[in-house]
């Protein structure tokens, strides 16, 4: 929330400074975390009034002002605003001034040959507004001329933009903050006082008020006012909202928004004579009820919006005017207009209006202090102040109030014992203890924060113990003892109380699944690729989703079932951005339901896993290739990944795979880690990959991250060991053979090592070839398998026999036809 400090000191003496009030406040609780200082905006511009003005003699659109500034003499001042006439008061930055909000000092000019002394400035050149279509008028009575415009446009002040914790409703509100201060630095406080409001023909029909939904609206005032004259707000109110971030309407609008802000209490104004014309009666009964399936309602955004079953409504003659706390209707909102008004000022239960405004997708400022929990108490308070406030600036009576209640207890009252005892034992000791005094909290002084705070606190018959009388505004978060316990060590400082730490200390460490884990992922940045990371809420699309009972939004209504599609949305959205290929891994989480037997319900699953996609043109410079992309081949995409596996020190074996309708039939394989199925690799179906837009070639994978961490945390591979270099030469052998296309060429690495024994080093293709010459459903395949010994040179006699059994066992478990 963004706090005047001038309208902060009308409620509470503050003689601070605004960077030690932020400090103060940001110690107890409440961060600001801006401090937006106005003062130095409009140093030095002074009011002035143009006594002439006539067209410059060398441009159309200039003029030639002669502004008296209270000096001796008038300046002489071109300016280019169409508004610009004689006998108005304006803004005049003087020769000299810095203009800090456009970054402009102020020096004398010629402008087409006629000298300037000086500007005449726009609320936009003083950081009021962004776009400003001329210079700013002044509406005065007695004006001063030459005197610092700053207080006439609220440019004297300094706003603090404060955060306020979810269970501090009344933060959201300068009286609660004004009280907040006063606790903190034992000012003086200045509540505005709400005098009673006269309400002419209290009995006369023509307004009534029913809940029929206690629960949801406790409480319900409707105040009828007739003869009001719709303008602009004063100068003072307009410049409070606009300070706040808020932007004024007309004077009934403005009241509503400004007691939002002093007290926290949403009110909303309808059009009466717009209700009586949508309800078509004279007689108009408001009323608090449930939205009903297929009702439609526009609110004051001007979208029509579907209701649900748990958007609160207020009803006048039982149709829809307003969402409940959230936001009216556009068919009876306030305008230029309107003369008769029913002002609503209620009560609403804070689940109802979160869900409500979930419902919807809608948040207000309304909305916002339902949810948290506004001051039931201040409910008649704020609710007169605001007529009272309607009446003095719009004019008109009060004719008609109307007041609905559950009937429930509304005394907004609690007590509770406090044990000073236990204070002391949670808080603990005091820093002064070090040089003197008492260690703890004292009893005085435990009263002294409580009853600065508004609470009542009376001593009982039992030793050091209290009972705290919580105040009506502080009812809804000071509910138990330990809640009291963090106001004292609040309000006394936290800094005040002495460090303790543990008695025994241990140094951090990862925990060996978690150090994994890292791994992986350094594993996959070596290899190049960007480590991303996406909501894991989707759409709902599948039939095995785990749907969310209460999404914030459709889009993220399911928790996803893969994640390759994030994955190739964010490649997508990539190239559309001109960003080029997105080369990137992610490791997350992902969840899908299993259907049980006939009666069992559907069990719900989730597992953590690993995936990426990898595309685009490989290389950095293209002039080799006159400037053409060239699309990724497989076995480049295969050999980022193969990287991977042996920074981690794994074998990943290969199995042709068509089951994914995603991916390319000729082109994916499933990988499986020591028998065990890894996941599924391969290059996007031509069909989605033009659908999408993306480049001819894009690979993609997805790996079971649990299959992973279980094979890095065998012993084997939790602790890399090195192995020895042999200091002998290698003996290689060439081998050729055709084989049948069905058959994988890793299946036949496999049996080939396995045959070869411990001397055989690697085994290695490096050709293949199909066409002429090679029978038909066969394809000509070369590898060479190198042979190494670590203790001697390897002769012929200890080859040929490992060799011999390599043809061997191709001819018998592969049937391929030998060449060489």
């Amino acid at each position: 929330m963004r706090i005047s400090l001038n309208w902060l000191r009308e409620l509470v003496d503050v003689s601070i400074s605004p960077e030690e009030l932020a400090e103060t406040l940001t110690m107890a609780g409440f961060e600001v975390e801006d401090i937006e200082d106005r003062r130095p905006w409009a140093s030095g511009v002074v009011l002035g009034k143009i006594i002439a003005c006539e067209q410059h003699p060398n441009a159309d659109k200039l003029r030639v002002c002669q502004v008296d500034v209270g000096s001796s003499e008038a300046l002489n001042i071109v300016c280019g605003a169409p508004n610009a006439r004689a006998d108005i008061y304006v803004p005049v930055a003087v020769v000299g001034t810095f203009l800090s909000t456009i970054d402009l000092k102020i020096k004398p000019a010629k402008l087409r040959g006629v000298p300037s002394e000086g500007m005449i400035c726009s609320l936009a050149e003083l950081g009021l507004a962004k776009e400003s279509a001329g210079i700013h008028i002044f509406e005065l009575e007695n004006p001063e001329l030459g005197s610092d415009i700053r207080p006439l446009l609220g440019l004297d002040d300094v706003i603090l933009d404060l955060t306020a914790t979810a269970n501090r409703a009344d933060a959201l509100s300068m009286v609660g903050v004004a009280r907040e201060v006063a606790a903190l630095t034992g000012a003086s406080l200045r509540i505005p006082e709400a005098n009673g409001v006269a309400i002419e023909g209290k009995e006369s029909p023509g307004l009534a008020v029913e809940i029929s939904e206690p629960q949801g609206c406790p409480i319900y005032i409707g105040t009828a006012i007739e003869g009001v004259k719709i303008a602009a707000s004063p100068a003072w109110l307009q410049q409070r909202l606009q300070a706040a971030g808020v932007r004024p309407i007309n004077n009934v609008v403005d009241v509503t928004n400004y007691i939002l802000l002093e007290w926290g209490q949403p009110l909303h104004a309808f059009d009466r004579d717009r209700l009586q014309s949508f309800t078509g009666t004279q007689d108009i009964s408001i009323g608090v009820r449930f939205a009903s399936s297929g009702e439609s309602f526009k609110t004051l955004d001007g979208q029509n919006r579907n209701l649900q079953a748990q958007n609160l409504l207020i009803t006048a003659s039982d149709k829809p005017v307003a969402l409940a706390g959230v936001m009216g209707g556009e068919d009876t909102e306030v305008h230029e207009g309107t003369q008769n008004l029913v002002l609503e000022a209620a009560i609403f239960d804070q689940a109802t209006i979160r869900r409500s405004a979930r419902a919807q997708g809608l948040r207000s400022e309304a909305s916002i202090r339902y949810e948290r929990g506004v001051n039931q108490a201040a409910l008649t308070t704020a609710s007169n102040r605001a007529v009272a406030l309607i009446l003095e600036l719009a004019g008109g009576t009060a004719t008609v109030q109307k007041t609905a209640s559950s009937g429930d207890d509304l005394s907004f009252s609690r007590s509770l014992e406090l044990r000073l005892d236990r204070v002391n034992l949670v808080l603990g000791q005091l820093k002064r203890g070090e040089t003197g005094g008492s260690k703890y909290l004292e009893p005085e002084e435990v009263k002294n924060i409580l009853t600065a705070l508004g609470c009542e606190v009376v001593a009982t018959e039992k030793k050091r113990v209290f009972v705290i009388t919580v105040p009506p505004y502080r009812y809804r978060d000071l509910e138990r003892e330990i809640d009291l316990i963090e106001e004292v060590a609040r309000l006394h400082g936290y800094d005040n109380f002495c460090d303790t730490l543990p008695s025994k200390t241990e140094p951090g460490y990862l925990s060996p699944e978690y150090a994994a884990i890292r791994n992986v992922r350094s594993a996959f940045r070596a290899a190049g690729l960007t480590e991303l990371m996406h909501y894991s809420l989707v759409k709902t699309e599948g039939d095995n989703q785990v749907v969310l009972a209460n999404p914030l939004f459709v889009e993220y209504s399911a928790l996803r079932t893969e994640m390759l599609s994030g994955l190739i949305e964010a490649f997508q959205y990539n190239l559309e951005q001109g960003n080029g290929a997105l080369n990137g891994f992610e490791v997350g989480r992902i969840f899908w339901k299993e259907e049980g037997g006939q009666d069992a319900h559907p069990t719900k699953k989730e597992a953590d896993a690993v995936a990426g996609i990898i595309g685009g043109d490989p290389t950095v410079w293209k002039w080799q290739q006159s400037g053409r992309d060239r699309p990724l081949t497989w076995f480049e995409a295969k050999g980022v990944l193969e990287s991977v596996f042996q920074e981690l020190g794994l074998s990943v074996e290969y199995q042709r795979d068509s089951s994914n309708t995603r991916l390319h039939p000729g082109r994916t394989a499933a990988l499986s880690l020591n028998g065990k199925h890894l996941g599924v690799f391969g290059q996007l179906h031509p069909q989605l990959q033009q659908e999408k837009g993306l480049p001819e070639q894009v690979y993609v994978f997805q790996l079971d991250l649990a299959v992973l961490l279980t094979e890095l945390g065998r012993s084997s591979n939790s602790t890399r060991k090195f192995a020895g270099y042999s200091s002998f030469p290698a003996s290689d052998r060439d081998i050729a053979f055709f084989a049948p296309v069905e058959v994988p060429v890793v299946e036949m690495q496999s049996a080939m090592k396995k045959a070869a024994g411990s001397l055989l080093d690697s085994v290695e293709l490096f050709d293949e070839y199909r066409g002429d010459n090679v029978p038909a459903g066969q394809r000509s395949l070369a590898f060479r398998l190198v042979y190494r010994s670590g203790d001697r040179t390897l002769s012929e006699t200890d080859v040929e026999p490992a060799q011999q059994k390599v043809r061997d066992v191709l001819v018998e478990k592969f049937g391929v036809s030998l060449r060489s």
